[in-house]
C-alpha cells in the first residue's frame, strides 16, 4: 500500500455520527484525497464536455455513432475480461439503498446480485453516506444482525453461500460531496467518496474471499467518462497492492449519448468490464433532456405509456444485447419496480403478470439477467430466466446477429402511437411532489402508488412537465399544457396531501418545500441538468 498523503480531507458542516471513525479513518481519507487530486480536474473537463455536446444536439437535433471510434467498433478481435465466478450468473439482481434493514433483506433475497445503491435510491445525507458504508463493512464481518426497535422484528444474515454478491453503485460524476473538502475548500466528487471509501475498506477482504470490489457506474455519457473510471480503478488497485483487473464494473446505459458509444465504453473498461445495463427511466430522462427543444417529434407521452416494446426502446435494448454478447459481456435488463400490496391480492395478480411478461421478454431477447426492486419479485424474475437459461449461467452465446440498429432508430420517438394525457400530467406532478418530499427527509427509494420510485423516475416526471409546457402540448382532454395548469394541479395535489395526512403530519413534512422545488425545476426557463443539484442545496444533514 502506498504511504498516506500528508494533507487528507476536511469534514465540514457535519455533526459527528456514531462509529464514523470506523469509516473516516486517516488512511481512508488519504486514499480518497489521492483520487480527488488525480481525477477531479479531469472530471471537471468531462462535465464541461457534456455541456458542449448538449449544445451540439440542440443545434442539430440528431446523434450518430462516432466516426473517430469506428475502428474500435469494426475490430472483431477484442473482448472484455472473463467474468469472475461471483459475477458469472446474474440472472436476477435486486436493487436498493444501503440502510441496515435493506442490506440484510437484499443479501437474503435469493437474488444473485444486490446493487447496493449510493446513487438514485439514496438521498445523499452525510448520515446515509457514512452509515451505508458501515452497513457493508458490517455485512462482510457478519455483524449486521439487528432487531428493529419499532417492530421488534429481528434481521439476520443467511449463510455466506446463500447471500447475493454485492455490486456497489456510487454517485454519478455530476454530484459533489459537500461535507468532504480538500485544503482549498473544494468538495470531493461524490463518486470518488462512495467508490473510495468502499474500495479502501473492503477490496482486500473481498479478494481474500475469492470475490472482489464490483461496481455499477451510473449516468455515464461517453466512453471518455468510462476511460476516467478505468484510470480510477488502475490507481486504486495499485494503491492497495491488489492485482490489476480485480475490479469489475457494469455500466448503466441510461443516457442517450452513451447508447451511441456502447462498444467504446466496453473497450475503455475492457480489463475491468463485466457488462452493460438498460436503465429505462434515466434513459428516457436523458432523451427528454437532450432533445427538449427538438420540436413535436421528440415529445414523449405519459411515462408509463413508454414501454420497453416501443420501437426506439426495442432498438436500444436489442443493440445492448448484441453489443454485450459480441464482446463477451453480460447484458442486464431493466427494473421491475412494482411493490407488492399486503392488502390487495387482485392488484398483485395483475402486476405480477406484467412483471412476468416483462422478464419473459428480456430473457427471450437474450438478456443474461434483470433487476427487481422487491424481494417478492425475485422468484418471478428467476422463473423467467431459469426457463431460458436452465443450468447455464448466462446466454452470451446468443450473438443476436439478426439485430441491425441504425443511428436514427434510437431517437425515433415519433414512432409511438401514444400521446400525452391529462392523467399523465397529474401523475407526473403527484410523483414529483411525493418523491421530492421524501428525498428531502433523506429517503431515496420511495413506494408511491405501488411502485418503487427513485431519483430517476422523479427526473422523468419533472422533465416531461417541462417538455410538454415548452412544446405547447395539447392533452387528450383538449387542454393545453401551460405553467398555470401545472401550478393548478400542484396546488390541488398539495391540498389533497394535507387532507390525507392531517395538519400535524403535513406540517411535520417538507411538503411545501417539495411542491415549490418541483415547480421550480419544471417551470424555470433555464432547464436544470439534474433535479438533485438544486435539491441537494436544500437537503439537511
Amino acid at each position: 500500500m502506498s504511504a498516506p498523503a500528508p494533507s487528507p480531507l476536511a469534514i465540514v458542516d457535519a455533526a459527528p455520527l456514531p462509529r464514523q471513525e470506523e469509516v473516516l479513518t486517516e488512511p481512508a481519507l488519504a486514499f480518497v484525497a489521492a483520487l480527488h487530486r488525480r481525477f477531479t480536474p479531469r472530471r471537471d473537463e468531462l462535465l464541461a464536455r457534456r455541456a458542449e455536446r448538449r449544445a451540439e444536439i440542440a443545434r442539430t437535433c440528431t446523434l450518430d455513432f462516432l466516426p473517430e471510434t469506428a475502428a474500435i467498433r469494426a475490430d472483431d478481435s477484442w473482448r472484455v475480461a472473463p467474468a469472475p465466478e461471483a459475477l458469472n450468473d446474474r440472472r436476477v439482481e435486486i436493487t436498493g439503498p444501503t440502510d441496515r434493514k435493506m442490506t440484510v433483506n437484499a443479501l437474503n433475497s435469493g437474488a444473485r446480485v444486490w446493487l447496493a445503491d449510493f446513487e438514485d435510491a439514496s438521498a445523499p445525507t452525510w448520515e446515509n453516506v457514512v452509515t451505508g458504508q458501515l452497513s457493508l463493512i458490517d455485512a462482510y464481518n457478519r455483524t449486521i444482525d439487528f432487531t428493529d426497535p419499532a417492530s421488534g422484528k429481528s434481521y439476520a444474515l443467511r449463510p455466506d453461500e446463500e447471500l447475493a454478491t454485492v455490486v456497489v453503485r456510487p454517485r454519478g460524476w455530476h454530484l459533489d460531496e459537500r461535507h468532504l473538502t480538500d485544503p482549498d475548500g473544494t468538495p470531493v466528487p461524490g463518486a470518488l467518496v462512495d467508490f473510495g471509501l468502499y474500495f479502501f475498506h473492503n477490496a482486500v477482504r473481498l479478494t481474500e474471499r475469492g470475490k472482489g470490489p464490483y461496481f455499477y457506474l451510473p449516468k455515464t455519457e461517453s466512453h471518455l467518462e468510462a476511460r476516467l473510471w478505468n484510470e480510477v480503478f488502475v490507481l486504486a488497485q495499485e494503491y492497495l497492492g491488489i492485482p490489476r483487473g480485480t475490479v469489475r464494473a457494469t455500466v448503466l446505459i441510461e443516457t442517450i449519448t452513451a447508447a451511441y458509444e456502447m462498444e467504446e465504453i466496453l473497450y475503455e473498461l475492457r480489463e475491468h468490464a463485466s457488462g452493460l445495463n438498460a436503465g429505462r427511466w434515466d434513459y428516457l430522462f436523458s432523451l427528454v433532456k437532450n432533445f427538449r427543444d427538438g420540436g413535436p417529434r421528440f415529445v414523449l407521452p405519459d411515462r408509463n405509456a413508454v414501454t420497453m416494446t416501443a420501437p426506439f426502446m426495442r432498438a436500444y435494448t436489442e443493440l445492448l444485447v448484441r453489443t454485450c454478447h459480441r464482446r463477451g459481456a453480460h447484458a442486464i435488463g431493466g427494473m421491475a419496480a412494482f411493490i407488492p400490496s399486503r392488502r390487495d391480492s387482485e392488484v398483485n395478480k395483475v402486476a405480477f403478470e406484467k412483471v412476468r411478461a416483462d422478464k419473459d421478454r428480456e430473457a427471450g431477447d437474450g438478456f443474461d439477467g434483470s433487476w427487481v426492486a422487491h424481494p417478492d419479485l425475485v422468484p418471478i424474475a428467476m422463473e423467467s430466466f431459469d426457463r431460458v437459461l436452465g443450468d447455464r449461467p448466462h446466454q452470451k452465446d446468443r450473438l443476436r446477429e439478426d439485430v441491425d440498429v441504425r443511428a436514427g432508430d434510437l431517437i425515433a420517438v415519433d414512432t409511438l402511437d401514444a400521446r400525452p394525457t391529462y392523467a399523465g400530467l397529474v401523475n407526473a406532478v403527484q410523483v414529483g411532489i411525493r418523491y421530492i418530499e421524501a428525498w428531502l427527509r433523506g429517503l431515496g427509494a420511495v413506494a408511491i402508488f405501488d411502485l418503487m420510485e427513485d431519483a430517476a423516475t422523479a427526473e422523468i416526471s419533472r422533465s416531461q412537465i417541462w417538455q410538454w409546457i415548452n412544446a405547447d402540448v395539447v392533452l387528450d382532454n383538449g387542454e393545453r399544457v401551460t405553467a398555470e395548469l401545472a401550478r393548478e394541479i400542484a396546488a390541488r395535489e398539495l391540498a389533497d396531501i394535507r387532507a390525507e395526512l392531517g395538519e400535524e403530519a403535513f406540517a411535520a413534512g417538507n411538503w411545501q418545500q417539495a411542491h415549490d422545488l418541483l415547480l421550480k425545476v419544471s417551470l424555470d426557463e433555464e432547464y436544470a441538468d439534474f433535479l438533485t443539484l438544486p435539491a441537494y442545496e436544500q437537503l439537511k444533514g
